[in-house]
């Protein structure tokens, strides 16, 4: 059965599903109207509002005499702040979403033992949720928190409210850690973030203080292609 899309709303759709999925990185030029309309069977008008749609939306530049190519569009965090992930895709004009994976209590191995500060084996709290972009996976955020501070944090319906939302409620943060590396992920972390385990992702280990408890521990991985990290610094 076909698509029941409009036309011009398929031929983005596809176009958005090579930038989103990392085929075209950006300032790739992407196939002229002329193609896009033989290819799916339309007229050149019709590519052309395709086209016109997402060069308003952001996604696409158009160069007069060159083409037209993919912007540098990639989803951003700030490494200075701790913001809720789901408040920074809104505020793009896009649509948020999760996959909430896992939300339990767990016995603290070695490395959150250290990372969390506390006694191996203490009881902690853990969940896994990927976030989406309109739909595309941009973050896998696996998150150790110490009940003590935030006992009501496994109540939460994770589905309507961010792990950040839940800990800034419940201890306002005044300290943070960030440690960033460029990994390569496993099978499983890649099915979770619709990437392949060839393609290099960022890694962000992020430690969360609320005066002088330390609250959190989260593993935060992204697909490089889709996301970018931002410090600024300003000097007196």
């Amino acid at each position: 059965m076909g698509s029941t899309l409009p036309l011009y709303l398929q031929i983005q759709q596809h176009l958005l599903e090579k930038i989103n999925g990392g085929d075209w990185p950006a300032h790739h030029q992407i196939p002229p109207e002329e193609q896009l309309a033989r290819d799916f069977g339309v007229s050149r008008m019709t590519a052309n509002k395709a086209i016109r749609d997402l060069v308003q939306q952001g996604y696409l530049t158009r160069q007069p005499g060159l083409g037209t190519f993919v912007t540098d569009r990639k989803a951003e965090s700030s490494l200075v702040d701790v913001h809720n992930i789901a408040e920074e895709v809104r505020g793009r004009g896009h649509l948020y979403s999760n996959d909430v994976l896992l939300a339990e209590s767990i016995a603290a191995d070695d490395e959150v033992a250290l990372r969390l500060g506390v006694r191996l084996r203490t009881q902690v709290y853990h969940t896994r949720i990927v976030h989406r972009e309109n739909g595309i996976p941009i973050q896998l955020e696996e998150r150790f928190v110490n009940p003590r501070w935030v006992p009501g944090y496994l109540e939460t319906d994770f589905r309507h409210h961010t792990p950040n939302e839940v800990l800034v409620a419940a201890c306002p943060i005044s300290d943070i850690e960030h440690v960033v590396e460029a990994v390569l992920v496993d099978e499983t972390t890649a099915r979770h973030l619709d990437t392949d385990t060839t393609r290099p992702c960022l890694s962000m280990i992020r430690r969360t203080w609320s005066g002088e408890h330390l609250i959190s521990y989260a593993r935060l991985i992204h697909p490089g292609e889709r996301y970018k990290l931002r410090s600024s610094l300003h000097r007196s």
